[in-house]
């Protein structure tokens, strides 16, 4: 079969990726505490027969709460569990620290959530990396040594839970009154230097087996982790380049590991405007965003090395300042800033792109979003992507009417879900209990 490209997409706060999204006039502003909001966008994602979605999680709030909605779900768990009792086919995939949760509770509410939502659960298991999430707990952020060590002992732990419940254990029989097969459900005993359980865990296994495993990061100590453990990594990248040395690392980890490197998956963002052309997508992001221009100004100065006028946005760059122009090399985004700055646009417009946003951004018709997928995905530099539209409540609706009709008939993106859980959606190896070729 022709290799084509997975999507996920992000399902964040109830607003979308922009900080005024909120306000948008189609929008209820008090989405952020609807269940039925992003029920319906997970079923518009799943009109678009996308294969995922993404939640990421960050129990702390740093920004401008005053203006700004916090970027997270109320709960990711919960969130989920209403979601998936409201959609059939879609991949369901949460984020869970593994430095601020007992891998007991980890494996319970995963598990239970792959039960209910009939084998389409993943975990993106994350070590947190904030002193603000820290301090909700009680606690200072460990060193990243000891939380990838805990990280590690964790995920074997929660695997090693999700399995102790055999395969065939549960009988429930009820002529003979045989509920369940007690030699098939063991404690597994298991501890190391940061964690330990006894189990069993008393949940039988889901259509899937057990929830498949994500991670997002990219730092060695990440790398390693998801070459362990991974289905799929999270990624952020800025240009082909730099997401076709994070895949390839991930992949070399995987092998590293005794793994197949096709197994793991590598996901990178993806940040979308769509609209009927360029500037109907810059207004529409300027009408949200433009509070925050003037501090990203100075920002998008300090990349490119001039020094910009808050005061002047409506103005393109001087001859001068264009001459004096430089990409910072300390910052993968600064070559694409530069780019956009020298095609004339004014400051607003060039902050409207997106260019200091964490993802790349596409702004204008649904064939550009689609241009871009294919560049990078023929490049072998993804194997899909998580996208994250400005405004979920017609902003999903734009990319699934626009880009995804566009991707199929190029034979990119498949036309309906070949199957009915999230492993069989990634393509990724059954797994029951721990992975034996990883745990040595």
């Amino acid at each position: 079969m022709t290799r084509q490209m997975i999507i996920g997409m992000h399902l964040g706060n109830g607003y979308g990726n922009l900080p005024g999204a909120w306000r948008a006039s189609s929008v209820d502003p008090t989405s952020y505490t609807s269940f039925d909001a992003k029920v319906r966008h997970a079923q518009a994602a799943e009109r678009g027969k996308l294969q995922f979605l993404f939640l990421p999680d960050g129990p702390t709030h740093v920004a401008d709460i005053a203006n700004e909605p916090p970027n997270f779900n109320l709960d990711v768990m919960l969130t989920l569990a209403a979601v998936a009792r409201e959609t059939s086919r879609i991949g369901l995939i949460a984020t869970g620290s593994t430095t601020f949760n007992e891998p007991f509770n980890l494996a319970r509410q995963f598990k239970a959530l792959d039960i209910m939502s009939h084998g389409r659960t993943g975990w993106n298991a994350v070590t947190s990396s904030g002193e603000d999430v820290a301090a909700n707990y009680g606690r200072r952020l460990p060193s990243s040594s000891d939380r990838y060590g805990r990280a590690h002992e964790t995920v074997q732990l929660v695997q090693a839970l999700w399995g102790s419940w055999g395969k065939d254990a549960w009988v429930h029989d009820k002529a003979t009154g045989r509920f369940a097969n007690a030699e098939q459900v063991v404690p597994i005993n298991m501890g190391g230097e940061f964690v330990a359980a006894r189990g069993p865990l008393h949940i039988p296994p889901s259509e899937q087996g057990q929830p498949v495993i994500f991670h997002a990061g990219g730092s060695p100590n990440a790398i390693e982790l998801a070459g362990r453990y991974a289905s799929g990594v999270i990624g952020a990248a800025f240009t082909i380049d730099d997401a076709h040395a994070q895949r390839a690392a991930f992949r070399t980890a995987a092998e590293r590991a005794g793994r197949d490197p096709d197994e793991l998956k590598f996901f990178a963002g993806l940040m979308t405007t769509i609209a009927y052309d360029r500037r109907e997508g810059l207004d529409r992001r300027i009408a949200l965003s433009e509070r925050t221009f003037p501090q990203r100004a100075a920002y998008l100065g300090h990349m490119l090395g001039v020094r910009l006028n808050p005061a002047r946005l409506d103005e393109p760059l001087s001859p001068d300042q264009l001459a004096k122009a430089r990409p910072s090399p300390g910052d993968p985004r600064s070559a694409h800033a530069l780019k956009v700055v020298r095609e004339g646009w004014t400051i607003r417009d060039v902050l409207a792109h997106g260019v200091i946003d964490y993802h790349p951004v596409i702004v204008g018709p649904a064939i550009e979003a689609a241009d871009h997928m294919q560049e990078w995905f023929e490049a072998d530099a993804v194997d899909g992507f998580w996208v994250s539209p400005d405004i979920y409540d017609d902003g999903i609706n734009a990319f699934v009417d626009g880009v995804v009709p566009i991707l199929q008939d190029r034979g990119l993106f498949h036309r309906d879900y070949n199957g009915v859980t999230l492993r069989e959606h990634l393509g990724a190896p059954a797994q029951y209990g721990t992975d034996p070729r990883v745990t040595q």
